[in-house]
């Protein structure tokens, strides 16, 4: 039983880290405005995904490894739009 609750808690962990960043994609593409969003902040959180994703790839922890590469993706959406938005 605590396996399965484990397993219910880091699903919603995941989908949470995964889904947090939409809301900043969408108001940036509709804004077409990423003015307000740290460059230095995304850069470092892109580098924490990308960390993390080799960490779960070589101890073969498949959840962090999948979780953490569709964050890392979510998260290189904001920081490309932020190179993209601020050189217009």
């Amino acid at each position: 039983m605590s396996g399965l609750v484990a397993n219910i808690v880091g699903t919603a962990a995941a989908l949470c880290s995964i889904t947090s960043f939409a809301p900043q994609m969408i108001k940036i593409w509709k804004e077409r405005d990423a003015s307000s969003i740290s460059l230095k902040t995304y850069s470092l959180t892109v580098t924490c995904f990308i960390l993390w994703t080799i960490y779960g790839v070589m101890t073969e922890a498949w959840p962090v490894a999948v979780a953490n590469a569709c964050a890392l993706a979510m998260a290189a959406g904001v920081l490309a739009m932020k190179w993209r938005f601020n050189r217009q």
